[in-house]
């Protein structure tokens, strides 16, 4: 069993522009500087073994910002953003009507689907099925990868994570919990 605890990275500077960022590398904005050491702080007494991030600067730099040297922070591009394609960095008024609608199943312009996402996070989960075992990690990613975990983990039909995503409800937490088993 590895457990498992979801992070968001903090807001971009991209997020504030409404900007969808995908593969590009997309900076911290103060904003969202202050909600990774934050973070850091709200889960201070959370002890993990190791803390993977996307490879993408912004999570990155928020797993930094939030654990500095306490533990080992693994960049993985498994846990990257979906990969918007010709539509990296386009409005987000732009990408995420295509979200809703079927990119889950079709790729972005040049880019990846959800499934292909999907398919990136269930062979990152398969290592550390076999790596891991017994452990608990953090993890620092974007919204793709933490909806297909509920897809992987949860047993939910993509437009279920879509329609209970936190963006939609609300519903932020300093962590999602998932089981590895």
């Amino acid at each position: 069993m590895v457990s498992i605890m979801y992070f968001v990275h903090g807001t971009t500077v991209d997020n504030e522009n409404e900007i969808s960022s995908g593969w590009s590398d997309a900076e911290l904005s103060e904003l969202g500087i202050r909600q990774s050491i934050e973070l850091g702080e709200k889960v201070d007494g959370a002890s993990f073994d190791v803390v993977f991030c996307s490879d993408l600067s912004r999570a990155r730099k928020s797993a930094e910002l939030a654990w500095g040297e306490t533990v080992p922070i693994i960049p993985d591009a498994r846990l990257r953003e979906c990969n918007y394609g010709t539509l990296n960095g386009a409005a987000s008024a732009i990408v995420e009507p295509l979200q809703e609608r079927d990119m889950h199943h079709t790729p972005f312009p040049e880019g990846e689907s959800y499934n292909d996402v999907k398919d990136r996070v269930a062979d990152f989960l398969e290592f550390l099925k076999a790596d891991y075992d017994g452990k608990r990690v953090a993890i620092v990613g974007h919204k793709a990868p933490q909806l297909a975990l509920d897809v992987l983990l949860k047993g939910i039909t993509w437009d279920e994570a879509l329609a209970r995503d936190w963006r939609k409800t609300k519903s932020w937490q300093p962590g999602w919990e998932y089981t590895i088993t």
